[in-house]
């Protein structure tokens, strides 16, 4: 009784184990790649509880279209706006437009946000990066 118990259980760990995976992506050697012209960006020195803008801007170096699906940060306070209203046909660019609020503490800070689509090599991890400076107020008490 003690082994089909425990036969049952090693059954059920195996099936259990495959449903939680993601499905191997085909090799199509027409899909489309998502390339960056860069995928960190260095602000300097930002003020203190100010916010910063940039952009990433990439090519779709495939041979199909382009879907962006998401771009999720890993925080609040960075926030990636994708262009996910149209296909990016091939050779063609698109940009992501990235707004981090700083209000945390001094120093340096390093966010990250992923870039997920229909590309095979995604998905894509961009960073943002810098230096909050100091707050001249609380510096000065």
């Amino acid at each position: 009784m003690q082994k089909v118990f425990l036969l049952t259980i090693a059954c059920c760990f195996f099936v259990a184990k495959g449903f939680g995976q993601e499905p191997e992506k085909e090799d199509n050697p027409n899909a489309p790649e998502i390339t960056f012209e860069e995928t960190v960006h260095d602000f300097g020195t930002l003020p203190f509880k100010g916010t910063a803008e940039c952009e990433f801007t990439f090519v779709n170096t495939g041979k199909e279209p382009l879907i962006i699906q998401n771009c999720p940060s890993t925080c609040g306070c960075t926030v990636p706006t994708c262009p996910k209203d149209k296909p990016i046909k091939p050779g063609e660019k698109g940009t992501i437009k990235v707004k981090y609020n700083n209000t945390h503490m001094p120093g340096t800070f390093s966010k990250q946000f992923t870039v997920m689509s229909n590309a095979k090599n995604s998905p894509v991890r961009v960073t943002i990066k810098g230096e909050i400076a100091q707050n001249t107020e609380t510096a000065a008490k």
